[in-house]
């Protein structure tokens, strides 16, 4: 289809544009900014007045749950979420059942997102055998079915020498691993920070050290190993220190953060609100500080949504036996915005952390409004206000501490690959 998106602020920083102007889009691709390539001719023509038209989003972390998990959400009802919050590139880790291991199991998911045709969905594969942390997973294969990286989720690899195999084979295939910065022992069980609220409520508490000391390790074998390395999502100001340094001697790593993490502190628990139960867990007012200033100086490359949908039950049981995690898709982009009218960051360097920034993290061709780019544009209306409700999320999860919060900044159109997969309006559809 041949659309024209007319009379919107065109904002992309890979290009460095922020001005109104026309965007043109033709069989998938971007073909002109400005006026019209000679010839075209719109089938389609969406008037984005007072709207700004972003590249597609690009979320680093998001568990669609399918395969294996298909009674909590689906691929197909994950990625319409997506395209309802402007995200047209997501990246699953690979703690799905069976684990992405395999090249069989990438080309599942590969054919499920195709058929759902929302949002492009890439893979991680899995940097030990079944997750195990035991033997090294088969890397060469795994890439060569089309994964953007590996990772070990979060399962812990405990044995230090395994985990300097597994960077050193990641290296020789060029592949970037994906950590999580968590030491097994150190965080013993815990469900929320260690401090004076954990102790209060009487909740096992997972130190800040368990962070730091698994970033710390890390960081020494990257540096031995060369390995490109990813680490999200941080939850503690002083891991920000210790990456901000390593960027600063040449290290070859970067890092995301969650948007709630940006927004939420261990307060927010309250009394066992088992929707603040997240992993890592929410931390002090200092940390989350501390995150957003990462954010700010570019330390944090990217903000995700770490997407975990939830089934009803699995948020009734008490909090520590409660599973972590919230359904995240839909705010992700007005979560983030808000941080602009915070004044923390700005905004052409918030759409940055969006899009292109973690579309170079995964290698791929996404993140921006240039012609010759594939046609992921997100239209979006900065002043709408919309509540987070049931009846306005279209995730089959509901778990997020958001609910019943008024967010600012709402999707009114997604075109993914030349095609809009969502709008508010049903005769843009």
């Amino acid at each position: 289809m041949r659309i024209t998106v007319r009379n919107g602020r065109l904002i992309d920083p890979a290009t460095g544009i922020d001005a109104p102007n026309d965007l043109h889009v033709a069989e998938g691709r971007i073909v002109a900014v400005g006026p019209a390539p000679e010839g075209f001719t719109a089938e389609r023509t969406l008037d984005a007045a007072g709207r700004w038209v972003l590249p597609g989003l690009v979320d680093l972390r998001a568990r669609l749950r399918e395969p294996g998990f298909e009674h909590k959400a689906t691929i197909a009802s994950e990625t319409r979420a997506a395209a309802a919050g402007g995200i047209t590139t997501l990246c699953c880790p690979p703690d799905t059942q069976p684990i992405i291991d395999t090249p069989a199991v990438v080309e599942l998911i590969r054919r499920r997102a195709e058929a759902a045709g929302c949002a492009r969905v890439l893979t991680l594969g899995a940097l030990s055998a079944g997750l195990a942390g035991e033997q090294l997973a088969e890397m060469h294969e795994l890439k060569r079915a089309g994964v953007v990286g590996v990772s070990n989720a979060l399962a812990p690899i405990t044995n230090t020498l395994v985990m300097r195999r597994a960077l050193e084979y990641a290296a020789s295939h060029g592949l970037t691993v994906f950590l999580y910065p968590e030491d097994a022992w150190l965080r013993n069980h815990g469900c929320a920070h260690e401090g004076a609220l954990s102790t209060r409520l009487g909740l096992p508490g997972i130190p800040e050290a368990a962070e730091t000391v698994a970033v710390g390790r890390e960081l020494m074998l990257i540096e031995q190993t060369g390995v490109r390395a990813h680490f999200g999502p941080l939850s503690t100001a002083r891991a920000v220190k210790l990456l901000a340094r390593a960027q600063y001697d040449g290290l070859p790593v970067s890092a995301d953060v969650t948007a709630h993490q940006l927004h939420l502190s261990e307060m927010d628990i309250g009394y066992f609100n088992t929707d603040c139960h997240v992993r890592p867990p929410l931390r002090t007012q200092r940390d989350r500080d501390g995150l957003r200033a990462g954010l700010a100086k570019g330390t944090v490359a990217a903000v995700c949504s770490d997407h975990q949908p939830h089934d009803t039950d699995a948020k009734l049981a008490p909090f520590a036996e409660s599973e972590p995690g919230i359904s995240a898709l839909e705010t992700l982009l007005p979560l983030s915005l808000r941080l602009v009218d915070d004044g923390v960051i700005p905004l052409m360097d918030l759409i940055a952390r969006l899009t292109i920034h973690p579309a170079r993290i995964l290698g791929i061709d996404a993140g921006t409004l240039a012609p010759g780019a594939a046609a992921d544009v997100c239209i979006v209306d900065p002043e709408a206000r919309w509540e987070v409700s049931p009846e306005t999320l279209l995730s089959h999860g509901h778990n997020t501490p958001f609910m019943g919060w008024e967010l600012k900044g709402r999707v009114t159109h997604t075109i993914f690959e030349g095609r809009i997969v969502h709008s508010l309006s049903a005769s843009d559809e």
